[in-house]
């Protein structure tokens, strides 16, 4: 039932425009356009992840960063039937999915790529965005034992929404 409710959440997704200022407020200008870049699902997806943070206490910048942009490397190339196929594949034949992807971006199996491997993509995209190694970290989810709780946060957050 999580999942029938995270696929209705992304085909009617909205980010209203007071949203923007916390986006403002979070990231450096470089990385507000990469989350600008991304479709509106993903950013809706990310403002929730950085809501429950914020609403479970957390105010740590990077943190609030890779919960923005956790998923920035999914883009326009990985399609609403990628996702879908990729939760199925991954849950049920994980050795499908891995034979299904392709790295090159010409290809239909380039979405299952990008779904096996957004975190790496994403996070090398924030920090060239002007985002922190350590919000980098976050998003790889390679993070030192000091950030280990809060990398947990993000996850259980990112897993609610």
């Amino acid at each position: 039932m999580h999942r029938v409710g995270q696929f209705v959440a992304h085909v009617r997704a909205r980010v209203e425009p007071e949203e923007a200022a916390l986006v403002h407020r979070i990231l450096p200008p470089r990385a507000v356009a990469l989350f600008d870049a991304m479709p509106v699902a993903d950013r809706r997806h990310g403002l929730d992840v950085a809501e429950k943070l914020m609403g479970g206490g957390h105010d740590d910048p990077d943190l609030l960063a890779a919960a923005l942009l956790h998923d920035a490397a999914k883009g326009h190339r990985m399609r609403l039937w990628h996702r879908v196929g990729g939760v199925l594949l991954d849950a049920l034949v994980p050795a499908v999915l891995r034979r299904l992807a392709s790295d090159d971006p010409r290809s239909w199996r380039h979405g299952f790529h990008l779904y096996l491997h957004h975190e790496a993509l994403s996070a090398d995209l924030a920090v060239e965005a002007g985002c922190s190694p350590r919000a980098g970290g976050f998003i790889r989810g390679t993070v030192s034992d000091v950030d280990d709780s809060l990398l947990r946060a993000l996850r259980q957050a990112d897993d609610a929404s």
